[in-house]
């Protein structure tokens, strides 16, 4: 027995529109160039020599002053700008976040350091003029998928603090980024798992050279300085292996570098945003997420909070307590409670501000089963209020149950 399904042609492209949006194939924003007198080391001033940013910016009154540097990907031959670049961009100002699309230049007509020096230059651009663009000059992240992935990872591990004599005062600034979120990334250049096509289209001629392999594989530059790193990628990803992203990883960790790797079994490379796949299409909100707790959504300050927590007059013995700050852009603060005592470190510190209090009841250690526990104990809305970072912030909270 055969299944088949006819749509007439009309009726298939509305519902392609209205499920995609009819502005996904749109060019996007004015392009701003780089270096509108023309780039260093560029032989012409055709689109290709000229390397330019497209800013997608959220309303004014959604924004949240957070940056994105974008750099699809393509091998360093072509940019995937559409579901790499301007369909990411626009899913960014949804959650208020500015999208920053970038056209670096490519081979043949251009190798290595040229797409570094139009990243960086990127990030230099906007951290200078911030305030035109009410941005935070503190909270600017570099994106990439696939080779963008290996420029986004590459401008995360090669920077310099600016320099404060230059005549151009864009180059006054830090080029390093914030953050860096590394999607389906290429790695390695000179490692088994490396990806050849890209390490060939970057270093040309010099694709052999032992010293550019190593200091461009950067898993191996990753240090104490390297920016706080969001990774995902899928296991059926045989192209560009996931070994590239265990290995920057395993670098992070080494350094303690704050980062966090999502692996999911299913997708091909180059997924995007992967809308509608329930596996890796989550990355999305795992990202939201990651930046949200990592402060990257507010420009607040964060507070170390510990304290002590007792149930019926004896310590909890195993809890947890969660500080939801008023503010919606801002981390939530969380820490497990051992023995009546919870402390939060000002790395995940809790917002100064106002913020609503949960605690919640774990259960005990004992090896009965428990028949009776509070699940959670207070919803009501407690509300402390953590004063500046530089004061000590002690929460002492004392709970009692009540019978029916």
């Amino acid at each position: 027995m055969k299944n088949s399904l006819r749509l007439e042609s009309a009726l298939l492209c509305a519902m392609f529109v209205a499920s995609f949006g009819a502005s996904v194939y749109a060019l996007g924003p004015e392009a701003i160039l780089l270096w509108p007198e023309g780039a260093p080391g560029a032989p012409g001033t055709e689109e290709s020599d000229r390397p330019s940013i497209r800013i997608y910016a959220p309303p004014a009154e959604k924004s949240n002053g957070a940056s994105v540097v974008m750099c699809p990907g393509g091998a360093y031959a072509i940019l995937a700008y559409d579901h790499e670049g301007s369909q990411v961009a626009q899913w960014l100002n949804e959650h208020g976040v500015t999208g920053i699309v970038l056209q670096y230049r490519l081979h043949p007509k251009y190798r290595h350091p040229a797409p570094l020096n139009d990243a960086q230059r990127a990030i230099l651009h906007v951290r200078a003029n911030a305030t035109m663009l009410k941005l935070s000059p503190t909270r600017i992240g570099v994106m990439g998928f696939s080779a963008g992935g290996h420029l986004a990872s590459t401008v995360s591990t090669h920077f310099d603090a600016g320099q404060a004599d230059a005549q151009d005062p864009i180059e006054r600034v830090s080029c390093r980024p914030d953050f860096s979120v590394l999607c389906d990334p290429v790695i390695g250049l000179k490692a088994e798992f490396a990806h050849r096509g890209s390490a060939k289209n970057l270093l040309g001629d010099k694709a052999d050279s032992a010293e550019l392999l190593e200091n461009l594989s950067n898993d191996t530059p990753v240090n104490g300085q390297t920016p706080p790193a969001f990774l995902f990628y899928t296991n059926e990803d045989k192209g560009v292996r996931v070994e590239n992203a265990l290995a920057y990883y395993a670098g992070c960790v080494k350094h303690d570098v704050p980062a966090e790797l999502h692996v999911y079994q299913n997708g091909p490379h180059g997924v995007g945003l992967a809308a509608g796949e329930p596996g890796v299409g989550q990355w999305p909100d795992a990202l939201l997420a990651w930046m949200k707790t990592n402060g990257f959504l507010f420009d607040g300050q964060r507070s170390e909070v510990s304290g002590s927590m007792t149930l019926n007059g004896k310590p909890l013995t195993w809890g947890s307590i969660t500080l939801e700050s008023e503010n919606p852009n801002a981390p939530t603060a969380w820490s497990m409670v051992n023995g009546g005592k919870f402390s939060i470190p000002a790395i995940r510190g809790v917002p100064v501000g106002n913020c609503r209090v949960t605690v919640r009841d774990r259960g005990g250690l004992d090896p009965r089963p428990s028949i009776e526990k509070t699940e959670i104990i207070n919803t009501l809305g407690i509300v402390f209020k953590v004063v500046a970072a530089a004061v000590q912030n002690t929460f002492d909270l004392n709970l009692e149950t009540k019978t029916p």
